[in-house]
């Protein structure tokens, strides 16, 4: 059994208690948040199944407790991760890892010199319809991707400490970085707006790879909610609609090139190709608990999370750039 500690209990801290509480092999040993109104809250579902501190420190000195879960905003994750690590703790952190990428790369080092795991919550590629996508890529049903096109938009919740696109756009960033094993891109352009907010609360990030583009949605200012993800591969794409019923659709929809080699030459002509539709079973699973679980795992054995630190570090590069280009 893995004793872990949960650090915040606001927005997302009550999911992730949740998930921790939920898992047989995992026991939420402690609840901490700074505000005695979030505690509160914590005592009134898991009464005296768990403790509660008002101050972290407290559980850096406890040996019972194997693991912190870090549920704050993202200024407060270098310092708390920091002091996790040398308390000699394994940490599950709420994405982004931190506010800039010398913060992240400190950590890891930090980390590996400790021999301790950091499993960033990168959500999506737990996802089961993610799963399923990579699946259908590796066994080259989808061909060569072509384009990712993600819009993840909504009226709030507005962030003050990091953007839209910081909050948004990793969700995505982390898809494409998993779908790709890592493949980073050679091109990073952004522009947005700091509407309500003192960063941009409307971002539209455009990426480019070897082989394939990619555009970004993020907005905390839509009237519309959208959590929608449109992958086009050369021989079929797929839509996932995250806040549909039926989420995955495989569209057996593409152009073939029917005379010619060469884009540039007059023989050279193409068709459009309208197959099926395809909306395949796919076992419905909760993100977050397969994200958690996984922690579970790699502290069991002592293996680096899919979602460590190196991946967090390049998703925080290109988000790095883009805030440099931003508006050019």
């Amino acid at each position: 059994m893995i004793n872990i500690a949960l650090i915040g209990y606001g927005y997302w801290g009550p999911n992730v208690a949740r998930n921790i509480h939920a898992n047989p092999d995992l026991k939420l040993h402690t609840v901490c948040d700074a505000n005695e109104e979030m505690l509160e809250k914590a005592k009134r579902l898991y009464i005296a199944q768990t403790k509660y501190e008002l101050s972290y420190k407290k559980l850096l000195d406890n040996p019972e407790i194997h693991a912190i879960a870090i549920a704050v905003e993202t200024s407060g994750h270098f310092n708390l991760v920091k002091e996790a690590l040398l308390a000699g703790k394994n940490v599950y952190v709420e994405k982004p890892f931190t506010s800039t990428v010398k913060e992240a790369e400190e950590l890891r080092d930090l980390a590996n010199k400790l021999n301790l795991i950091i499993h960033v919550d990168h959500i999506m590629i737990f996802h089961p319809i993610i799963k399923k996508i990579k699946s259908l890529f590796e066994s080259g049903e989808l061909g060569e991707l072509l384009y990712i096109d993600a819009m993840r938009m909504n009226l709030g919740q507005i962030k003050k400490d990091v953007s839209a696109m910081w909050d948004l756009a990793v969700h995505d960033l982390s898809i494409i970085d998993y779908l790709v094993d890592g493949k980073e891109p050679f091109y990073i352009n952004a522009v947005g707006e700091k509407y309500y907010n003192p960063k941009e609360s409307l971002c539209f990030l455009t990426l480019r790879y070897k082989g394939f583009i990619s555009h970004i949605q993020s907005s905390w200012i839509s009237p519309l909610k959208e959590r929608k993800l449109i992958i086009a591969g050369s021989k079929k794409m797929v839509v996932f609609d995250d806040l549909k019923s039926e989420k995955l659709f495989i569209y057996d929809k593409g152009v073939d090139v029917i005379s010619g080699e060469n884009i540039e030459y007059k023989d050279y002509a193409v068709k459009t190709r309208d197959g099926d539709i395809l909306i395949p079973y796919v076992k419905v699973e909760d993100a977050l608990y397969n994200s958690i679980n996984h922690f579970k795992e790699c502290v069991q054995e002592k293996k680096q999370s899919i979602s460590n630190p190196d991946q967090a570090i390049r998703l925080q590069k290109i988000l790095e750039e883009a805030d440099k280009n931003m508006n050019k």
